[in-house]
């Protein structure tokens, strides 16, 4: 396997396609890989996650290839690095990152308003936006979150992230029109992804600016 294109089939569907095909045990690992250090590292929220999950999914579906196994190496590879996330930021390497300015404040900010309104379950739900899912654990680790609250919440966001992502790809991607318009499928998982943050994040800066322009008492 070529390692030289690692960074090519990140963000081409075509490339990952072929990569898929010529390496499929290799490709597999390398995707669970990237899984991994996207929710275990906190300092790699710019990796994808949604479209290399539809992505996979299609080739699969195209390809004839059993997915079940597949999703539960995905699926640990998801689990696992959400731990490690945590593991960090429960430890004082947590504190040095934030410190440090390792980890962007906005991030830390957008992800607080998340725990602020849904609590635990912000670990699941921040498996479908990108960045908080980053963020998110590693927040919890940071606060003292208890470790069998996050891991029941760990587990469930994996297992419906993983799931639902593969599994629509592998339907969908034996549709022709589908297959034929990949890019913009991913293209559309990524916005619909993105789409709940953009809005909580409007919908805080109009709270914001209403807080400004009333008069003080």
């Amino acid at each position: 396997m070529d390692f030289s294109s690692l960074f090519g089939w990140l963000h081409d569907n075509q490339a990952l396609m072929a990569m898929l095909h010529d390496h499929w045990s290799w490709g597999i690992v390398m995707v669970a890989l990237i899984l991994f250090l996207e929710t275990g590292l906190v300092i790699m929220p710019f990796l994808p996650g949604d479209s290399l999950l539809f992505a996979v999914g299609a080739f699969m579906g195209v390809s004839g290839i059993a997915p079940f196994w597949y999703m539960v190496l995905l699926f640990s590879a998801a689990v696992l690095g959400d731990y490690v996330n945590y593991t960090i930021g429960r430890s004082a390497l947590g504190q040095t990152l934030v410190r440090k300015g390792w980890v962007k404040q906005s991030h830390i900010d957008k992800t607080h308003t998340y725990f602020e309104k849904y609590g635990g379950s912000t670990i699941t739900l921040a498996r479908f936006i990108p960045i908080v899912r980053t963020v998110a654990p590693f927040l919890a680790g940071l606060s003292g979150m208890d470790r069998r609250h996050f891991a029941f919440y760990n587990v469930l966001g994996g297992f419906l992230w993983i799931f639902l992502l593969v599994l629509a790809g592998y339907f969908l991607g034996r549709i022709s029109f589908v297959r034929e318009n990949l890019s913009l499928f991913t293209l559309g998982i990524v916005i619909i992804s993105v789409v709940p943050m953009a809005w909580h994040v409007i919908k805080l800066w109009k709270e914001s600016r209403q807080q400004k322009q009333q008069p003080d008492e």
